[in-house]
């Protein structure tokens, strides 16, 4: 059972309330965005809670155990900081959330109802729907390492270790052309599949500071044609620069031979698979024993 404050539990029984909900997300770069469905912005816990933004909830229900609570936000996208570029680019994939029951009138008097994650966000016509997920939702997440051929570490992490600042493995080009998923790039002279796997930053233009994942990397004519997994949410212009960082497919050979980091490979290269169990000869089947029977 929730205990409330003293002051919310009196102005409750006033029988005239003066209530609304609050909405915080912190997003994974840090940045904290408040929202509430009060007609004036509000303000506490050093965040500004702006008005009229377009959020709205579905029924709260909570249960006893470990069962995922789930309620969906909804609305549209009249804020500023709530724009298809940034669901398009991911910005809130997995962003925190804590949602609060305040008194408008005196924003001491609160209550945190729930505290979750955003899970899948879909949009379209100018509004959104954002599923939020309880905190239990991260008990049904692996966690640990996995016994497993390829090599679970970042690319550059500390447990990696390759130093991916390196000029061998980066480079900056300029977008000479542009279709869907797919740019060339000029100003880059690196093997092909060098990228694949790998990443693009981009440093200028539309996307300035946006990250994509790189499907394939391909050399044609002089240039360099990368491919992303999706099509970017942002326009690409033609002299956009962008500097792209190699990639990994995570396999032993490929730690050896591009990167020199065996020592290091995160991975178990040597384990047995599912041939293995049929190598073993069975006792008294002729075809191991040359037909002779003991």
């Amino acid at each position: 059972m929730r205990t409330l404050p003293a002051g919310m539990q009196a102005h409750l029984d006033s029988g005239t309330t003066t209530l609304c909900h609050c909405w915080r997300l912190t997003l994974k770069s840090g940045e904290k965005l408040g929202f509430t469905d009060h007609d004036a912005a509000l303000q506490f816990d050093d965040t500004n809670f702006e008005a009229a933004a377009g959020f709205t909830a579905s029924e709260i229900e909570a249960s006893l155990g470990l069962s995922v609570d789930n309620l969906e936000a909804t609305g549209a996208l009249e804020s500023g900081r709530l724009d298809d570029v940034r669901l398009r680019a991911g910005d809130f994939d997995h962003a925190e959330i804590d949602i609060w029951r305040v008194n408008w009138s005196d924003v001491s008097q609160r209550m945190l109802m729930r505290k979750g994650h955003l899970g899948e966000v879909s949009y379209g016509d100018g509004a959104f729907t954002a599923e939020v997920r309880g905190l239990a939702h991260m008990l049904n997440q692996p966690k640990g390492r996995v016994y497993q051929f390829g090599c679970d570490a970042a690319l550059g992490d500390g447990r990696c270790g390759v130093d991916i600042a390196l000029p061998a493995f980066r480079g900056t080009g300029f977008v000479v052309a542009q279709e869907k998923a797919t740019v060339r790039l000029s100003g880059l002279s690196f093997a092909e599949d060098w990228f694949t796997r790998g990443t693009a930053e981009f440093l200028s233009g539309a996307g300035a500071g946006r990250t994509l994942a790189v499907k394939r990397q391909r050399n044609i004519a002089g240039q360099t044609r990368i491919e992303f997994w999706t099509a970017p949410s942002f326009a690409i212009a033609i002299g956009d620069q962008l500097r792209l960082v190699a990639g990994c497919d995570k396999q032993f050979v490929t730690c050896q031979a591009k990167f020199n980091n065996s020592a290091n490979f995160r991975g178990f290269p040597h384990m047995p698979g599912n041939d293995f169990v049929t190598t073993f000869p069975r006792q008294g089947d002729p075809a191991n024993d040359g037909g002779k029977r003991n």
